[in-house]
């Protein structure tokens, strides 16, 4: 099979390297890391102390030009209880929305304008100079030079005496609000009144003057309002009297011109109305009673002689009945008698035939006096039907009467209830006056001081603790911020993790800052093979660190690549591997060639071949310049073998990019790497040579490595430690899939080895930078060594 059908499979794989690497996302990055939270701090940390120290620095500049102010503090007790004694009614207990709202309005008294230019009359401090013209703190200094520089081209005619001394006035009271400090204790009803001054002595007087002024103000208030109450009751209550006494005289004026004659309170007609309503009542109850009586007896008499006896009723009245009574009971023994003798002997006897006479004679009289009873009764139904209408006619003309009266009497009450109400309204009002007349006299304030204001012995601000703690917590903040920004601002490569999250590529190690300083061309040592001139190839230094220190962990890093190479390229004799990095300046070249000596010192043959031709540092390096390169080889101006120098000591076969003379430079470079022949110069070479490591121009500014993509079987991609942007390699690579699939893995440069392990999560393997050096036999060869901008001394071991 030939070596092209050996290379068709990796060109048309569709699978990149990297996609065996790919981490799957994890659930957990959703929620706060605490291990690289942590781990941020303390990489940090140096940044956080920073701005912790300039914060306290700060925080001591302040105390050291900071006034100290006193403080000096008076208690206020407000209590309704005070005046009790004093006031006649008593006063319903206060819900605690009206105590709070009291509370309140007394804060604002004591905070008005009004109240603090009191207390600066009161204690002339017009021409306090510690009020007026307080010490200031730079800042304040700074402010008030602004204000008179923006004030010198705007001078005015100038004040009088009286608008100076006012404008001294006005600025003492607002210097003295500004200093004061006015609270509620808690949820009682005290009131604490503190003064901030930087005489102790005056702002104690100020906290007492403060409260006397407010017992002075509530008292002024309390006079003031109660005066004006009185002047107001006084002259309502002359018109409301006035008014009233004319009412009452408007009321009997009209009474006396509609003969409105009352008794009891009520008009004569009205209390005669009443009157034979009464007696219409008692006569309609007689009336019917008497009808009663008559429809009864009448019924009785109606049904004749016969039935006159059975049906007879005795009447209620005891003058009525007596006769009927006896008769009926004389009737009742008759006719007993009749039955006994009628039973005794017969029917036919003498004595009963007489009783039976006698009986007869008893129900005519009966009859007779139910006849007589019935008369008597028609007659007191008709005198009890001619009283009931004399009443309804009687009623109907005093009715007549009254209708007139009554319209008259409505307009009466009106008249009279206008009367009262103003009456009521005059009593009122009178009342009213005379309590607040008696007010006026009250000296008593419904406050009382509870804790005088003593001279303060020590300053209450600035407060060092406060400051200093504050001063503490700022620095942490802003350090905090700034970290923020910081890691905000981190877009390169710091980890392997990196490389696996960002790239999903395989991360293959870190390779230690390495030093520019060049070194002259050492001879070859004897046990390496001689030491004539051209055996060994006279590169820099650094580009011999896996020879001069093969137990090294940079060796280590550039094996872990070759086995990467070797896994991934496996089966094929000879393999083409580009070194490629995103940007320039990332020591693609100095891996090319460490890389390239690793494997030719293992034995195989190894060709390194500089194929950046625009800038050609590897070429550079090699004294004295060679005469014919790759430039020439493709060309057909010098064969390749010709061009080839080979260094003695680790048998590394080097393809510079060009001569001295600039063959070639008609031709552009990424023409000449994608041309014909240079397919048939790595044809040629896959015959002789097992690894072909190509240096290539970087991937970013031109198409070089595109081009030349067909002939590689791998890259190793070169990574400047925390300097190349992460997603910029992420973009190049997304854009050119076809490259990013023959990755074989990435490789960390440039790494600032002592700073790696701050950048690492707890338990990640850069932690343990330490242990695994205990399995590097070798230091790096005396170069210099730069950790974060310092040289160290050549001979110290790299952690790589």
């Amino acid at each position: 099979m030939s070596r092209k059908a050996e290379r068709s499979p990796m060109h048309h794989r569709t699978v990149p390297y990297g996609s065996l690497f790919r981490r799957a996302p994890d659930a957990s990055d959703s929620f706060i890391d605490l291990n690289r939270l942590v781990t941020i701090l303390m990489r940090r940390a140096r940044l956080i102390a920073l701005s912790v120290v300039v914060a306290l620095a700060l925080g001591v500049l302040y105390l050291v030009f900071a006034t100290p102010l006193y403080t000096a503090m008076t208690q206020i007790l407000l209590d309704e209880d005070l005046s009790r004694y004093a006031e006649e009614a008593e006063t319903t207990p206060q819900t605690s929305q009206q105590a709070d709202t009291r509370l309140a309005s007394a804060i604002e008294i004591l905070k008005s304008g009004r109240l603090a230019l009191r207390v600066v009359d009161a204690l002339e401090l017009s021409e306090n100079e510690t009020i007026l013209n307080p010490p200031q703190s730079p800042v304040s200094l700074a402010k008030s030079w602004v204000k008179s520089l923006a004030a010198l081209g705007s001078d005015g005619p100038a004040p009088s005496a009286e608008a100076e001394a006012e404008g001294r006035r006005q600025k003492a009271a607002a210097m003295l609000q500004q200093a004061l400090g006015v609270e509620r204790v808690a949820r009682s009803s005290v009131v604490a009144v503190s003064f901030r001054s930087p005489d102790p002595q005056l702002s104690a007087t100020i906290a007492k003057a403060y409260a006397e002024a407010f017992f002075a103000e509530q008292l002024n208030a309390n006079v003031h309002a109660s005066e004006q109450a009185s002047a107001w009751l006084q002259e309502r209550l002359a018109d409301i009297q006035q008014r009233s006494q004319a009412a009452a005289l408007e009321v009997e004026r009209y009474r006396n011109e509609n003969g409105l004659t009352a008794a009891r309170g009520e008009l004569m007609s009205e209390q005669q109305l009443a009157d034979l309503n009464s007696q219409l009542i008692v006569a309609q109850a007689d009336a019917a009673s008497a009808s009663a009586r008559y429809n009864q007896f009448r019924a009785i008499v109606e049904q004749g002689p016969e039935k006159a006896v059975a049906n007879a009723t005795i009447p209620a009245r005891q003058g009525d009945n007596s006769i009927l009574q006896a008769l009926r009971g004389r009737y009742n023994a008759v006719v007993k008698r009749e039955e006994e003798i009628t039973r005794a002997f017969s029917a036919d006897h003498p004595q009963a035939t007489a009783l039976r006479t006698e009986k007869e004679d008893l129900a005519r009289q009966i009859y007779q006096e139910l006849q007589q009873l019935t008369a008597s009764y028609r007659n007191d139904y008709d005198v009890a039907r001619s009283r009931e209408v004399s009443l309804r006619e009687n009623i109907e003309k005093v009715a007549g009467s009254n209708a007139e009266a009554n319209r008259s009497s409505v307009q009466l009450r009106t008249l009279e209830q206008q009367a009262a109400a103003l009456k009521t309204l005059s009593d009122a009002y009178l009342a009213r006056y005379e309590q607040a007349t008696q007010q006026q006299s009250f000296p008593i304030a419904k406050a009382r001081v509870i804790s005088d204001a003593g001279v303060p012995t020590a300053a209450s601000s600035p407060s060092r603790t406060l400051v200093m703690g504050l001063s503490l917590v700022l620095g942490l903040m802003g350090g905090g911020a700034l970290t923020v920004l910081q890691e905000m601002r981190e877009r390169a490569f710091r980890v392997g993790n990196d490389i696996r999250a960002v790239l999903g590529l395989r991360p293959l190690g870190y390779l230690p800052l390495v030093g520019a300083r060049k070194e002259r061309a050492q001879p070859a040592r004897a046990e390496d093979g001689g030491t004539e001139e051209g055996d060994v190839i006279p590169f820099e230094r650094m580009t011999r660190i896996v020879l001069d220190a093969p137990g090294s962990a940079f060796a280590e890093t550039l094996r872990h690549a070759r086995l990467a190479s070797d896994m991934m390229l496996h089966g094929r004799e000879s393999r083409v591997i580009g070194i490629v990095s995103a940007l320039p300046q990332e020591g693609k070249s100095t891996v090319a060639i460490n890389f390239a000596a690793l494997l030719a010192a293992s034995g195989k043959r190894t060709l390194l071949i500089d194929a950046d031709l625009r800038r050609p540092s590897l070429t550079a390096m090699l004294k004295p310049a060679p005469q014919a390169g790759l430039v020439e080889v493709l060309l057909g101006q010098a064969a390749w073998n010709q061009a080839i120098k080979v260094d003695r000591r680790s048998k590394l076969a080097v393809l510079p990019a060009g001569g001295r003379a600039g063959a070639g430079e008609s031709h552009h470079p990424n023409e000449l790497m994608a041309s014909a022949a240079m397919k048939r110069l790595f044809d040629e070479l896959r015959q002789t040579f097992d690894y072909i490591v190509v240096d290539l121009a970087p991937l970013a500014p031109v198409v070089d490595v595109k081009t030349f993509e067909p002939l590689a079987d791998g890259f190793l991609f070169v990574v400047e430690w925390g300097k190349t942007p992460s997603p910029l390699v992420r973009d190049l690579l997304a854009a050119e899939s076809r490259i990013e699939a023959k990755i074989v893995g990435v490789v960390l440069n440039k790494t600032d080895m002592a700073a790696l392990p701050r950048y690492s999560d707890f338990g990640a393997a850069e932690k343990y930078r330490s242990l695994y050096d205990q399995y590097c036999t070798d230091s790096v060869p005396p170069v210099r060594m730069r950790e974060k901008g310092a040289t160290v001394k050549a001979g110290q071991s790299q952690r790589a």
